[in-house]
């Protein structure tokens, strides 16, 4: 029996799965296996062919990698999902699947330090150019487009700057061009739709909020449905002239009788085949955990990260606080209420007084955060971004993604209020003395 709700409550526990066929257990099941058995040569032969969709070995697709995808699609109100086996991944492939040797993406500045590096060092050893722009001008993304563009690529709410993406603007700038906007929306699960905003891709790193316990790695590519593949055939020819590693399918034509997945089923069938980035199974069963739990843990992240930066912008000893919600440039709070839906994210940055060794101090004298590079776990997180998850980057590179050396960005979990803000106070007034000093 499927049920079939619009809620994201709801959608979290049940969409994909009720019991399983066999045993008729209710959680969704560790499926454990590298392949699958076919019922004759000819259902072999279809599942190859694409006549018919099924299971035909891990590294491609699996049953409990399968409910994980259709229950965050659903959430994102997307056509389709393939369950990768981390973040990295999931941004690699989902440029490589629309974007070769030759090619070029238009990406915002405000990034995550490991899609930086990947994008300004790793890409262009494929023979794929990243052009970086400013977003706070929605129009660089028109300037830096050309014929070989295919795609804009940006995050709903960058870890570390913490500015929240103009969606739409650049949204409707791709659809002029007919060229995509990627979206990674590790940082706001649930608290953004950017499909509803015109985006066309969504990417996850599940280890994040999805997740929400630390113990596992994993990303998610998430497929709109909503961009016309075959009216830009010119400039995607990956998906509209034959592909040799896959029989000479053209996608677009391919997959149509499925549905407009013809950009998720490349992705699975050639990238996940070659590269084997797949998720893990238990990965996958732990995600569901996760994720059933996700709209009450968003809540509380929201509710905690608002108190927290509330309180540092209170205190003498911070310059500045890093929060959407406390923005001071009316633009970008108007984006944050836009496109921000219940809560402004369980993020925070700020800057101490004191420069880099007072972040030091600070970070040194936490007892209740961990010195971590995660973020979105239920237990609160810190980190000084500038020596750790942005220092491949030069110092220009981590000013234009909003590092700076005094830096600090918290992730704040589910604790009680006041033992994080007790916890903070200690690290602050360590922060204070190396001030003094």
């Amino acid at each position: 029996m499927a049920i079939d709700s619009k809620n994201p409550e709801t959608i979290v526990l049940h969409h994909g799965y009720r019991a399983e066929g066999t045993t008729s257990a209710v959680a969704v099941p560790v499926y454990q296996t590298t392949s699958y058995q076919f019922g004759d040569s000819q259902h072999a032969a279809n599942l190859f062919a694409l006549k018919e969709l099924g299971n035909i070995y891990s590294r491609i697709m699996n049953p409990t990698c399968d409910v994980l995808e259709q229950r965050v699609a659903k959430l994102d109100g997307g056509v389709a999902a393939l369950a990768v086996s981390s973040g990295q991944a999931a941004t690699a492939l989902a440029v490589q699947n629309i974007a070769h040797a030759g090619d070029n993406i238009v990406s915002s500045t405000d990034l995550y330090g490991g899609t930086w590096n990947l994008f300004s060092n790793t890409l262009p050893n494929f023979g794929i150019e990243v052009r970086f722009v400013d977003p706070s001008d929605p129009e660089n993304f028109r300037r830096a487009s050309d014929e070989r563009t295919r795609a804009y690529y940006a995050e709903t709410l960058p870890n570390p700057k913490l500015t929240v993406f103009p969606i739409g603007e650049v949204a409707a700038i791709g659809n002029e061009l007919g060229i995509p906007l990627i979206v990674d929306n590790t940082a706001a699960p649930l608290l953004c739709r950017p499909f509803d905003h015109g985006a066309h891709i969504i990417v996850y790193s599940t280890t994040k909020y999805i997740g929400g316990h630390g113990t596992s790695i994993g990303g998610l590519i998430v497929d709109g449905g909503t961009f016309d593949w075959e009216a830009n055939a010119a400039r995607f020819p990956m998906l509209n002239q034959p592909d040799p590693s896959y029989h000479g399918a053209v996608w677009t034509e391919a997959v149509k009788p499925l549905g407009p997945i013809a950009y998720i089923i490349k992705a699975r069938v050639t990238l996940q085949r070659d590269y084997g980035a797949a998720m893990s199974p238990f990965n996958a069963f732990q995600f569901l955990q996760g994720l059933e739990t996700l709209p009450l843990r968003m809540r509380e992240h929201c509710r905690n990260a608002q108190a927290v930066a509330n309180y540092l912008n209170d205190h003498p000893d911070i310059t500045s606080v890093i929060y959407p919600s406390l923005h001071a440039d009316a633009e970008q709070r108007r984006r944050a209420d836009a496109y921000l839906n219940g809560g402004y994210g369980g993020l925070v940055g700020f800057e101490l007084a004191g420069g880099a060794e007072a972040g030091q101090r600070f970070i040194d004298a936490l007892e209740l955060f961990y010195h971590v590079a995660n973020i979105g776990d239920a237990r609160s997180l810190a980190i000084h971004p500038a020596t750790t998850t942005h220092s491949q980057l030069s110092p220009s590179e981590q000013l234009a993604s909003g590092v700076t050396p005094g830096y600090v960005r918290l992730s704040i979990g589910l604790e009680h209020i006041d033992d994080i803000l007790a916890d903070l106070d200690r690290g602050l007034s360590a922060a204070a003395q190396a001030k003094a000093a």
